[in-house]
């Protein structure tokens, strides 16, 4: 057997048995896949993948490597043996998303739970919030998904999606990546309906019904649309930074001192912003800022337009940030009303 093959296979019977240790699998529920590295090294996608898929009414806590099967990019079994009814769900995946290398599918009871009565849940504890952003539930209409469309929709913002009576799937760089996400969403739902206990005479905040105070705050912002990484966008940005009372208190009160560049990765456009107490007083090009924040076009319109969270899409890897994540933590709520004044700011 192929060693990268033979590596992989050990990585997704470990990983099962983790979900299965975990409580985030049972019985024969779930499956897990890899994309299969190409002879150069690389695992990007196209026409010649292979991928690794668990086999069918299989026990994810009890893999062996003959229940893990090679297929092509289609999910065509290229050896013995059945595989996952929800192969098209992964292979799909695969399809659309160049960077995916590992889909996670689980049955997790608490967030099944959850989305049986909400549409959507934010988490509150800072650590869940900054990893997993909104997630919103796919409708799902068929014990396995036999349209992926809607998934793959949800997918672009978010690296979970969860599938209304059904479960939860993560896509990632490597299976702990998904891992993680599954876990943390997971213990956030736990933790909203133990908080609801803890506190009785509150009336509860259903996920799907209510807005945000920052959201409200998007949706009350200007209705022009700027060309992406213009002047005049930047111009905006700093405008609203600037005359924003809530930025200004948070940024003395924090004491924001730093230089934070953004970059479009197509072009390597770059421009720095110098914060003093929360005010940008200079915008420049330093690409050696000491915090960049890069990502590619369709990331960066996302972002702009409400679809993706900054946060969320630096966790997750859409955006990659160079820095010291440790010191621009303490700056995190200014750096989320700035997150929330870049998102008034729509692009074309």
């Amino acid at each position: 057997m192929d060693e990268k093959i033979s590596q992989l296979k050990k990585n997704m019977i470990a990983i099962g048995r983790l979900l299965w240790e975990k409580e985030l699998a049972s019985g024969l529920n779930g499956n897990i896949s890899a994309r299969v590295p190409t002879k150069g090294g690389s695992a990007s996608g196209g026409d010649e993948s292979r991928l690794l898929l668990t086999a069918t009414k299989t026990c994810l806590g009890l893999l062996q490597e003959k229940d893990i099967l090679l297929t092509d990019h289609d999910g065509k079994v290229l050896e013995e043996g059945q595989v996952s009814t929800e192969k098209l769900l992964h292979t799909e995946i695969y399809k659309n998303f160049a960077d995916a290398q590992t889909v996670i599918h689980t049955h997790t009871t608490y967030t099944n739970a959850y989305f049986l009565e909400n549409d959507q849940l934010t988490p509150r504890i800072f650590e869940s919030k900054v990893y997993l952003g909104e997630v919103k539930a796919v409708d799902q209409q068929t014990p396995s998904v036999t349209d992926a469309g809607p998934v793959i929709a949800s997918l672009k913002k978010n690296n979970i999606a969860v599938l209304r009576n059904h479960g939860v799937v993560a896509m990632g760089e490597n299976l702990f990546d998904c891992f993680l996400l599954i876990q943390c969403l997971e213990e956030s739902v736990k933790i909203d309906a133990i908080s609801r206990l803890y506190k009785r005479d509150r009336k509860p905040e259903t996920g799907d019904k209510s807005l945000s105070s920052s959201l409200k705050s998007q949706v009350s912002g200007p209705a022009r649309k700027y060309k992406l990484f213009s002047q005049e966008q930047i111009d905006e940005i700093v405008k609203l930074v600037n005359t924003d009372k809530q930025m200004n208190d948070l940024g003395a009160k924090t004491q924001m001192n730093m230089d934070l560049a953004v970059q479009l990765n197509e072009t390597g456009q770059v421009y720095s912003f110098s914060f003093a107490n929360g005010r940008i007083v200079s915008v420049g090009n330093d690409e050696d800022a000491e915090f960049l924040i890069s990502a590619p076009e369709k990331v960066w319109r996302s972002v702009f337009n409400r679809e993706i969270d900054p946060f969320v899409a630096t966790t997750q890897k859409k955006m990659n940030l160079r820095g010291d994540f440790a010191r621009i933590s303490k700056w995190y709520a200014p750096c989320s009303r700035i997150f929330e004044l870049w998102q008034q700011v729509a692009v074309e």
